[in-house]
């Protein structure tokens, strides 16, 4: 079954849902892409990653032992006595490492980097070292021979320069090489259709299409999303009149 709404739907967006969404996009985008261009060019997954330490004060918080003592008179546990230890730390949270994945389109022949499509994450979008990180990756492909095709399914965080961006919900972009500094954007609303995007290739070679929409409609029917995705809100919150359009996409409650 495809998703219900007509373009994309603000569910997908939600935090719980984001982390599964993200990789099986980008598993059916390769399909999508590589069905269109074989064998000329090979379609692959990277894999780059964020990691993520607890701040310094969470990482090692050493607690003075002010003289613990058994009582006087009291005896000691079955087995023998208990050690003590002169101080005690409470250990801060694990390191986490977040994978996120992108597509490269390679020439088969010399395996030159044609094209890098990305499906921004929150890591990528809101302030701080994974955003710097993401933009620096995104400046050094803008200064290469290869194309660079940016898709932004969050409503949520600050958008990607330029700062001069139609005003939209969600938007494409596709950086050409022989269109330099200028880049292709489809921007869209929450009711609005999803476009096709253009995969540009080697010149004299047609463009492949990326059918957002098929993509997310097979995606939406294979991960079996209708059964759990709409327990909660929408996140970011729609607005009220938003909400009540949305509400009519809703699958009935079994």
């Amino acid at each position: 079954m495809p998703s219900p709404f007509p373009g994309m739907n603000p569910y997908l967006e939600r935090a719980s849902v984001w982390s599964s969404f993200h990789p099986h996009f980008i598993s059916l985008a390769l399909e999508h892409i590589a069905a269109q261009i074989r064998p000329k060019y090979i379609v692959q997954i990277e894999t780059r990653l964020y990691i993520h330490e607890p701040p310094a004060e969470q990482r090692f918080r050493a607690v003075a032992d002010l003289g613990v003592k058994p009582r006087l008179g009291s005896q000691p546990a079955s087995g023998g006595t208990a050690t003590i230890a002169p101080a005690y730390v409470t250990l801060g949270d694990a390191v986490e490492i977040e994978r996120v994945q992108s597509l490269t389109v390679r020439d088969r022949e010399g395996n030159e980097l044609v094209t890098v499509i990305e499906l921004l994450s929150p890591a990528n979008k809101y302030a701080g070292p994974d955003r710097e990180q993401y933009l620096g990756k995104r400046n050094e492909i803008l200064r290469s021979r290869t194309h660079l095709v940016e898709i932004d399914l969050l409503r949520g965080g600050p958008r990607m320069p330029p700062d001069d961006l139609p005003t939209c919900d969600y938007c494409a972009l596709a950086s050409r090489i022989e269109e330099r500094p200028r880049a292709g954007v489809w921007p869209w609303r929450l009711r609005d259709p999803m476009p096709v995007v253009p995969i540009p290739l080697k010149a004299g070679d047609a463009d492949a299409q990326l059918n957002l929409k098929a993509v997310i409609d097979h995606l939406y029917d294979v991960g079996g999303y209708e059964d759990y995705i709409y327990s909660g809100l929408p996140e970011p919150r729609l607005s009220p009149d938003d909400m009540t359009w949305a509400s009519q996409f809703l699958p009935a409650k079994s």
